[in-house]
């Protein structure tokens, strides 16, 4: 990119940070004017994202080797703080930004006015997320964690209460724990090689000795387990369901690419490693965590009856089967990988808008009353023998979206056909079983054909039963006024969903592309090496 175009990179962390810093000094008297802020820095965002994947598209994109990187005051690498836009980072910023902005529309509605400093939080929290997604070097990634982490503390106990609270403690101190061992691991790896920007390391660690190299593994151990604390990965999840459960919705759809940052991480920093083999030893581990995650999230998807516990166990599900599908160590398996990730966090968060105006029909007690009809067997007769005809179509037109919405949520999030979860989970099996052709297949892959196979069952169980129980039981329930800024961010993620299973093939190629890039790490290496030398000259 050239002209001003080349300023691109730095704006995705610059106008979140403005629209945060200026939302600080408007108070809570100038409602509109804090909305129309942070909606210009939404769209802009957005548009930002948009511009750099076709920058960084290929043929026809303004950036013919797909990679840019920007030399934040013209300091170069290593020693330079340096933003570095490539395919999958250009991808997981246009997430970020949809899903941003389709929370905050949701949360225009009423949700902003529950609690104080709930926009300047919530740009904050783009902020770091789009940091994360750009940043060169290890340190720079841990700073951008602290800030997406700080901005979500605040926001996971926005709107206060006893529960939000007591989950929100919980997280935060799983997460303080995690940023402790990632400042060790970083100091470690600083110590050891004496750079943390992630080119550099793959020049600097092949030079290391047995010794150096052993420690330096040692450092990178320790960041794989802060990356799978980060992913929910099991057994350090159990504060997700409770926390993105208490939390307000259009919080808890954004919390739902939280995880993903853990999972981006492993896979930038295992891309540039690859080559030197810095993550070799680690990937048997990663594939158990994968697996363990998704059994734990099918056992406890079956085990509970609110339906926001439900999306966060499937949550944790999108996470092992991401963990599982990087633990192979399949090069064939990114692609789809990176399919099912964009799926997820789409569907996840319109989930997270419908269940929230799903609960707002359910009269008081209908859980525990769940409960308590399948334990002790309490149904009459009459419910029996009631006609679905009598119950199931007389739904005011509120309803009807409603329940619109949840069942394609739910054939996405169990994997059913036609839609882009079951493209993405189909895609990722054909790979993992194409890539031992003409051998016998792991054992590893028929596990995790097997763990997603039962986990999309569990979800499907689970999401019918509770959907039964809401749009076609006898209970009274009372229609929910529903206005378009709540209806409308829940129909625009679904229906991105959807046009990804249309859209299947280019949006494969796409991934096809960035898969090919993560697994040959040269490109990315040179490109930031040869811009610190070009600096120097």
């Amino acid at each position: 990119m050239s002209g001003w175009l080349q300023h691109f990179p730095i704006l995705p962390i610059v106008i979140p940070l403005l629209a945060g810093a200026g939302l600080l000094l408007l108070d809570d008297a100038h409602r509109r004017g804090r909305a129309a802020v942070a909606l210009t820095a939404g769209v802009m965002q957005l548009a930002v994202a948009l511009t750099l994947m076709y920058a960084v598209a290929g043929a026809g994109g303004a950036s013919p080797s797909g990679i840019e990187v920007y030399r934040l005051g013209g300091w170069s690498a290593p020693f330079g703080i340096v933003l570095v836009v490539d395919r999958l980072s250009a991808l997981m910023l246009t997430l970020c930004a949809v899903l941003g902005l389709a929370s905050l529309v949701y949360a225009l509605a009423r949700w902003d006015r529950a609690g104080v400093h709930y926009h300047p939080l919530f740009q904050f929290i783009l902020m770091g997320l789009n940091g994360a997604f750009l940043t060169g070097d290890i340190f720079n990634l841990f700073v951008f964690f602290e800030v997406l982490l700080a901005a979500s503390y605040g926001l996971a106990l926005h709107g206060s209460g006893a529960d939000r609270v007591r989950a929100g403690l919980a997280y935060i101190v799983v997460n303080l724990a995690a940023s402790l061992l990632f400042l060790i691991g970083a100091a470690l790896i600083y110590g050891i090689t004496g750079t943390l920007n992630m080119a550099d390391l793959a020049y600097r660690v092949p030079a290391l000795s047995a010794d150096d190299r052993a420690l330096f593994s040692a450092g990178i151990a320790l960041l794989v387990l802060v990356f799978l604390v980060k992913a929910a990965a099991w057994p350090l999840n159990f504060w997700l369901p409770s926390t993105y459960s208490a939390a307000s919705a259009p919080v808890a759809a954004m919390f739902s690419i939280m995880t993903k940052v853990g999972v981006y991480a492993l896979l930038r920093i295992g891309s540039v490693l690859e080559p030197i083999g810095g993550f070799a030893s680690l990937g048997g581990g990663v594939f158990v965590v994968g697996i363990l995650t998704l059994t734990y999230s099918a056992i406890g998807v079956l085990g509970v009856q609110k339906l926001d516990r439900v999306a966060g166990y499937s949550v944790i599900a999108s996470s092992g089967t991401l963990l599982a599908a990087f633990g192979l160590g399949m090069n064939d398996v990114t692609a789809p990988m990176l399919f099912y990730l964009t799926s997820s966090v789409l569907v996840m968060g319109a989930f997270y808008l419908v269940i929230e105006m799903t609960e707002r029909s359910k009269p008081y007690g209908a859980d525990l009353l769940a409960v308590t009809i399948e334990a002790f067997g309490m149904e009459t007769p009459e419910e029996a023998a009631m006609s679905e005809d009598v119950v199931g179509f007389a739904i005011p037109r509120a309803m009807a979206f409603i329940g619109m919405a949840f069942f394609t949520c739910t054939v996405i999030i169990a994997g059913l056909p036609p839609l882009s979860s079951f493209v993405a989970k189909f895609a990722l099996l054909v790979a993992a079983f194409g890539a031992a052709e003409g051998t016998a297949v792991p054992v590893t892959v028929w596990l995790l054909m097997a763990a997603i196979l039962v986990s999309g069952l569990t979800a499907m169980i689970t999401l019918s039963r509770l959907g039964m129980r809401i749009f076609w039981s006898s209970e009274a329930r009372t229609t929910p006024r529903l206005p378009v800024t709540e209806a409308a961010p829940a129909a625009v993620l679904i229906c991105l969903c959807i046009a990804l299973a249309v859209a299947a093939n280019p949006a494969m190629e796409y991934m096809r592309a960035t898969a090919g890039a993560l697994h040959d790490p040269t490109l990315y290496i040179e490109a930031v090496m040869t811009s610190a030398r070009g600096a120097g000259q």
